[in-house]
């Protein structure tokens, strides 16, 4: 029983959040799970700053004219790049993890990793360009 207990004190980190994000000398898949989980906060954190910058628009037409100027901003078009990276590159990611996870491609997962951010990159420097050219 003793065994038990430190076998499961030793898989345990220390620091379990530091541990969720940690990818030293790991594999294509655990940079994968790293960067969908910190795309799936900053996803989530993205909803709030959403709601609050629509706020403005509860100012009447001031706070629309104040919007569409911050919106139309360059800064503001390249987060709005960054939003379509952490968008596409979640929801790509999730497709394979949900394949993986149902045996379909379960050997070739890293060739499915790289089609599908192949695909992304794509999408990305099209949306971009549409970002920048509207």
């Amino acid at each position: 029983m003793q065994n038990a207990s430190a076998t499961r004190n030793d898989v345990r980190p220390r620091r379990p959040l530091r541990a969720w994000f940690d990818v030293r000398r790991r594999h294509m898949g655990s940079w994968a799970f790293a960067i969908n989980r910190l795309t799936g906060l900053g996803l989530a954190a993205y909803l709030f700053l959403h709601l609050a910058v629509l706020s403005t628009l509860l100012q009447g037409e001031a706070g629309w004219d104040r919007f569409l100027q911050l919106a139309r901003s360059p800064f503001f078009l390249l987060l709005d790049v960054v939003l379509i990276f952490g968008i596409l590159f979640h929801g790509l990611n999730g497709i394979r993890v949900a394949l993986v996870g149902m045996g379909v491609g379960a050997r070739q997962h890293r060739a499915l990793f790289w089609v599908l951010m192949a695909i992304g990159f794509v999408l990305l420097a099209y949306s971009a360009w549409k970002v920048f050219t509207i």
